[in-house]
């Protein structure tokens, strides 16, 4: 597994391996999508790399901002409304992300919601009962809407890791799932992101990120910055309902990557040309 000093040696190293080790996939779908006849949609692909960032302590998120240069304002926008407490869909912030316009296509669902959301997956008590995932608690919905439940147990949300961590700090259960079964059979879009799991060891609070699929030049930064971010707004939270946090400080940021990849245009953008990686 590769380590890397900052995030921008991350990015810098990732785009010099795309041009000299990344093969070529032309997959006939896309977001569910029949791109077969469109060979703009060609990928270049490395499969399974896995890196880590030591954070070092670091919680200013300027440092993270320079470092990483997400899209911004969205990538904060987007940011609050994850840990808003709500389960939106579409929510707002969608709209200035940079790529509103493609995002506007997947709008599918009643309503024009999309398939899913991040808010939906952080907050799915219940995710989809109400309208545009708004839940007002001024209202009498706890009698009226029931929250989801598993198999054997009612759902959890982002609220109950953090209350799971603040009991029992050393935990090795804290694991945010993104993927739900029901993507299962979903024949949309389905979330990159499978989960985030949080450990705490030696007074640093270390995230690993699951993440399927990630497209190095449009969304890897976005996605960094917007984990960093989830265990900066963790660490805070915890620090509220036990002392024993208020010593911790960020460790680790660990992401395994299943299909790294980009367009091929944007990998020619890069500085690629054809013949020099497996094809």
């Amino acid at each position: 597994m590769a380590t890397y000093g900052t995030f921008l040696e991350a990015r810098l190293k990732m785009h010099e391996m795309f041009l000299h080790q990344a093969y070529t996939v032309r997959a006939p779908r896309w977001q569910g999508i029949d791109v077969s006849t469109k060979p703009e949609m060609a990928m270049k692909e490395i499969y399974g790399h896995s890196f880590v960032v030591p954070l070092r302590g670091e919680e200013n998120l300027d440092y993270y901002r320079q470092d990483i240069t997400p899209n911004l304002p969205w990538a904060d926008e987007h940011f609050e409304e994850r840990v808003g407490g709500q389960p939106l869909n579409p929510g707002n912030s969608w709209l200035s992300w940079p790529w509103s316009n493609n995002a506007d296509k997947f709008r599918v669902q009643e309503g024009g919601k999309f398939d899913h959301t991040y808010m939906e997956r952080f907050w799915p008590k219940y995710a989809g009962k109400t309208s545009e995932g708004v839940v007002d608690e001024s209202t009498q919905y706890i009698d009226t809407i029931h929250p989801r439940w598993g198999v054997r147990f009612e759902y959890g949300d982002l609220n109950d890791l953090i209350a799971h961590l603040a009991d029992d700090p050393l935990s090795r259960q804290a694991y945010l799932p993104v993927w739900f079964p029901e993507d299962g059979t979903c024949k949309g879009r389905r979330p990159c992101t499978l989960g985030y799991h949080f450990l705490m060891r030696h007074d640093h609070l270390h995230i690993t990120y699951y993440i399927r699929s990630c497209d190095v030049i449009r969304h890897w930064a976005d996605d960094c910055y917007l984990a960093v971010r989830l265990l900066l707004w963790c660490l805070g939270e915890l620090r509220k309902r036990n002392p024993c946090w208020n010593t911790v400080k960020p460790g680790l940021f660990t992401m395994h990557v299943a299909s790294l990849h980009c367009f091929i245009n944007d990998w020619r953008r890069l500085g690629g040309k054809e013949g020099s990686a497996p094809v």
